[in-house]
């Protein structure tokens, strides 16, 4: 029961965060959480001509702002948010040498993580158009269709206008904790797609929430800096941007994935496999650090119970699969679908890009075999990305079995599991790379790796375009982003490194 006195210790509590807040907001560590909000309100500005607009937009219209979209308008709004995205590429490179000096704590990475997302939640969608299909999706599951057995163009309503004609026939790949959730916006909203965006976006809050009470833990429990973690896998602008700022359901799985390492280790894994479970009804990716608790779980058996090592791993084992299952079943459920949604994952084939070893080699052997002899690109894809499929069929078990006897060897485990998966699908996406960034980023924290990380997810952030296709085709633009990954790569490989046996800030 809520009484007064836990009302007005709640209310104290709250302003005394803000006026910490406050005195952050005027201190010198809060400069690149200035610069970083100033970015993010240029790209929300910009992001209203320049960003995955609407096909159709009478919010625009009505406010006699069309003309954003448009001629010099489009040149306006261009401006506008690149330069957003170049200022909060600074403002994360200049945190990032703070955290290589190991002056940043985990208290600036919280506050910074404010000031650049608040302005976002007002953004049109940027970088991408899936949130149109996500609204598509859970309109097919509210007016009495499966959307795991037709596609969005089964069910005419205005929310087809904004779709990707490329996912119009394609039924959902998602699993169903977040039809359920964009079913649920749907039904709020309606067909308003203003309205759904921002709803939708505001369902991926409590996955950036997770995410945030999960990394420093996990950080902790190896003895890594949280600092540098919250650097990595928040504040990285593929989450803020991508994530927050694209809308994707990455930033729940993600969030609900790295909740269960953290509830696994800290000796609550029947929790921890809940979580995995959860995760796996919004994306099936999670399913992949599953295994690798159940070497956790197995190891807390025999070393707190006295299990001996093969009635600890069946136990563990059993207790996983009951958990998962049942989770999984309720969640199906409630969202009144099977399991159909897993013959849709296939559906990424369609895209074709650079960012996986499968297609990028086709690519490759098309351009540079084409010069020699007639080359079958579909074929060559085809073949390429058998391999891919074969590589991962083979890799998954292998990293399963290798990394099992510490619980760093798991994070390991389930970052190179992750890492494979990404590079040999068929296809993938630029928000794909934050799953292993997530983990890895307890585990890789040095100036080398921060460097590296840094130039690696620059080019990723710049290679994309804000309508949500790509320059890869373009070597004016791949020259572009490259230059600006070995810039980020250089300016921090070059930061002063925190004296030997200083702690870093927590």
């Amino acid at each position: 029961m809520t009484t007064p006195a836990s009302i007005e210790s709640t209310e104290r509590g709250l302003r005394a965060q803000a006026a910490k807040l406050l005195v952050f907001a005027a201190s010198p560590a809060a400069r690149p959480a200035r610069l970083g909000f100033l970015g993010a309100a240029l790209i929300t500005a910009g992001g209203l001509g320049a960003g995955s607009t609407r096909l159709h937009d009478p919010l625009l219209e009505s406010l006699h702002m069309s003309w954003l979209r448009f001629g010099h308008g489009l040149v306006l709004s261009s401006v506008l948010l690149w330069g957003g995205v170049a200022l909060m590429l600074l403002a994360w490179m200049w945190l990032g040498r703070r955290v290589v000096d190991g002056t940043a704590t985990q208290y600036t990475m919280l506050a910074t993580t404010a000031f650049w997302l608040t302005p976002l939640l007002l953004s049109a969608p940027v970088f991408s158009r899936d949130t149109y299909s996500y609204l598509a999706q859970g309109a097919l599951l509210r007016d009495g269709f499966d959307p795991y057995v037709v596609g969005p163009i089964e069910n005419q309503n205005s929310l087809l206008d904004d779709v990707s004609p490329i996912w119009t026939t394609t039924t959902a790949p998602y699993g169903p904790a977040f039809i359920l959730v964009a079913k649920f916006v749907t039904m709020i909203v309606g067909n308003n797609v203003v309205e759904g965006t921002m709803l939708l976006r505001l369902c991926m809050l409590p996955g950036l929430a997770l995410l945030i009470w999960a990394t420093p833990r996990i950080a902790r429990h190896i003895g890594a800096n949280s600092a540098a973690a919250l650097w990595i896998c928040v504040l990285n602008p593929l989450v803020i941007i991508h994530l927050m700022g694209g809308v994707h359901n990455e930033m729940l799985m993600v969030g609900l994935m790295m909740a269960a390492i953290a509830l696994t280790f800290g000796g609550r894994p029947i929790v921890g496999v809940g979580f995995i479970a959860t995760a796996v009804a919004v994306k099936a990716t999670a399913g992949i650090a599953l295994p690798f608790m159940v070497w956790v779980w197995m190891r807390r058996l025999r070393d707190t119970r006295g299990y001996r090592p093969v009635p600890a791993f069946a136990f563990a084992t059993a207790a996983s699969i009951a958990i998962f299952g049942a989770v999984f079943a309720v969640l199906s459920l409630l969202a009144g679908v099977g399991l159909g949604w897993l013959t849709a994952l296939a559906g990424s084939v369609k895209i074709i890009n650079w960012l996986t070893l499968p297609t990028a080699t086709a690519n490759m052997i098309n351009s540079i075999g084409g010069l020699l002899m007639p080359v079958n690109f579909y074929a060559v894809l085809e073949v390429t990305r058998i391999i891919g499929i074969a590589i991962i069929a083979i890799s998954l078990p292998l990293l399963w079995w290798r990394f099992r006897h510490t619980d760093r060897e798991a994070l390991t485990g389930i970052t190179l599991a992750l890492g494979v998966v990404v590079l040999f699908v068929p296809a993938a996406l630029p928000w794909y790379y934050t799953w292993p960034l997530a983990v890895l980023s307890t585990l890789w924290q040095s100036r080398a790796a921060i460097a590296l990380i840094a130039g690696f997810s620059t080019w990723i952030m710049v290679i994309f375009k804000p309508d949500g296709s790509h320059g890869m085709y373009s070597w004016l633009h791949v020259l572009l982003a490259t230059t600006c990954a070995v810039a980020a790569w250089f300016w921090l490989s070059r930061a002063p490194e925190a004296p030997a046996g200083e702690p870093a800030g927590q």
